[in-house]
């Protein structure tokens, strides 16, 4: 069985642009589409102005800078009094724009590369997401759980066959 990435990745996906308000991709990922296999998304890719990819914006992306930077320094927040301060971390969150809180440092795939690679790419490095990119632009987004779905689905209808 041969399969691209391009024959399973999704086309359909959300985009954001890198200036954007912080507060917009809260929005898209709190609302996010759910895919054919049932599973919601939790990522955007990040796009720059020539609507060439810049990154991604994740839920662990927003939740991480949600934090205050103190914490980023070896302090724990178990002995702060957090009472009346949720409210003013996410206002100040919203209030950033997108590239302040994106990934940059993000590993793709192309549309021709075998499954069996980018599955081997993605469980060694853990990831959860591949955008797949042709000229810079991105043209879907490869998840291991469609991976799966879309694997063992067809081995299912195979040996049924």
């Amino acid at each position: 069985m041969t399969l691209l990435a391009r024959d399973i990745m999704v086309k359909d996906f959300d985009k954001i642009h890198s200036g954007a308000p912080a507060s917009e991709a809260v929005e898209m990922i709190l609302n996010g589409k759910v895919r054919a296999t049932g599973h919601k998304t939790i990522s955007l890719v990040v796009v720059d102005g020539a609507r060439e990819m810049a990154g991604v914006v994740t839920m662990f992306d927003i939740l991480y800078h949600l934090r205050p930077s103190f914490l980023n320094r070896g302090i724990s927040g178990e002995d702060i009094d957090w009472h009346g301060q949720m409210l003013t971390l996410v206002k100040e969150l919203k209030a950033k724009k997108v590239k302040e809180i994106m990934s940059t440092q993000v590993v793709w795939a192309s549309a021709d590369e075998h499954l069996m690679v980018l599955l081997d790419r993605m469980v060694k490095n853990r990831y959860r997401r591949l955008p797949v990119l042709e000229n810079q632009k991105p043209i879907g987004i490869v998840y291991i759980s469609d991976i799966y779905h879309h694997l063992f689905t067809k081995i299912n209808d195979l040996q049924k066959a």
